[in-house]
């Protein structure tokens, strides 16, 4: 089916083409009467404007760029998706670009982003951060960031309040009965694992626990690097009696681990993760995790950065809540007389 364009509406209502675009941008320059006849036409032909057209004239693409540390995080899917209900129910289309985790990739997607004309920017994961406030000035389009990694505040953020979560994630631990407390971490030292490791430290603190930095080991975030630190964690004697991991896929690789070097979970090692992926009710045992609202973080970021394009000066971070939730891969540690190190 070929597309409608004023040209056609044009020889079908024997008007000129001036005088179509005027009645369908509801020029007072068209008498009412001509103007409803073309408008009339116009739907019967199945017409529909130009978004380029269009946006020649409102200056507006009704656009919107965002930049993804990569899509084959599950983390990252539900945030769009979020993203994209509320840019949806306002008319906005989403563009989607991978920045690999590489700051200079970041920044040339985030220009690519404006030299398209797109008429916001929202970014997860920044590894930029603060830095687009020298931006800012010269490309016009406000961005908003979602779970900045760059330390240093943002004006416009969405972001979850790590430290909180994971203080809650090891005090489960410790109300378990747990003493010997690991944590695994993510090797490159985003702003994400240095505040969910000072979660872990304050809640060791606050129950009166010495910090032992053996048990603090790294993974990269994934599966990968979480095999390799729990084998370091497993080969020390005595080894840990739970561990708290960066995030949900660095828990899959430490559970795989677990069982491969003969350990129970959670008759053995208790493993907490974070994210609350879907995959984590599916694992055996189901993962005891924090819930970020990755839906509601991508919606309110979406929200706060058409609150921007209306003209509004929102410098604010806004902080979301964490949610602790428990399944069948925590449990009290077993009593150290009766400790046997299973057989790899």
């Amino acid at each position: 089916m070929s597309t409608v364009s004023i040209k056609d509406i044009a020889r079908v209502a024997k008007v000129s083409h001036s005088t179509v675009s005027r009645a369908l941008h509801n020029s007072p320059l068209v008498n009412r009467e001509t103007a409803e006849r073309i408008r009339r036409i116009a739907e019967e032909m199945g017409y529909r404007p130009s978004a380029v057209a269009r946006s020649l004239v409102t200056r507006k693409t009704k656009t919107i760029g965002v930049v993804v540390t990569t899509i084959a995080d599950p983390f990252i899917a539900e945030v769009v998706s979020g993203i994209e209900e509320v840019a949806n129910d306002h008319g906005y289309s989403v563009f989607l670009a991978n920045s690999n985790a590489d700051p200079d990739r970041e920044i040339k997607v985030v220009h690519s982003f404006h030299e398209r004309r797109v008429d916001g920017i929202l970014v997860t994961a920044s590894r930029v951060g603060a830095l687009y406030m020298d931006h800012l000035s010269e490309m016009k389009v406000p961005i908003v960031l979602i779970n900045n990694q760059h330390p240093g505040e943002f004006v416009h953020s969405v972001m979850i309040d790590n430290v909180t979560a994971s203080r809650a994630a090891t005090e489960h631990l410790i109300q378990l009965g747990h003493r010997r407390i690991a944590y695994i971490g993510d090797q490159f030292g985003y702003q994400s694992d240095t505040e969910r490791f000072a979660g872990y430290r304050q809640a060791l603190e606050r129950a009166g626990l010495t910090f032992q930095p053996e048990l603090v080991v790294h993974g990269d975030g994934k599966p990968e690097g979480g095999m390799r630190a729990m084998e370091r964690l497993l080969a020390l004697a005595p080894p840990p009696t739970a561990v708290f991991c960066y995030n949900d896929m660095t828990a899959l690789g430490a559970l795989r681990v677990a069982r491969m070097k003969g350990f129970r979970v959670p008759e053995d090692i208790s493993l907490v993760g974070f994210d609350d992926l879907f995959i984590a009710s599916y694992t055996e045992p189901p993962l005891t995790t924090i819930r970020q609202p990755k839906r509601q973080m991508g919606r309110q970021a979406m929200a706060l950065l058409l609150q921007l394009l209306k003209g509004g000066d929102s410098q604010q971070t806004i902080w979301v809540q964490g949610e602790l939730i428990v399944r069948a891969s925590t449990a009290p540690p077993r009593k150290e007389e009766a400790y046997v190190r299973p057989h790899s």
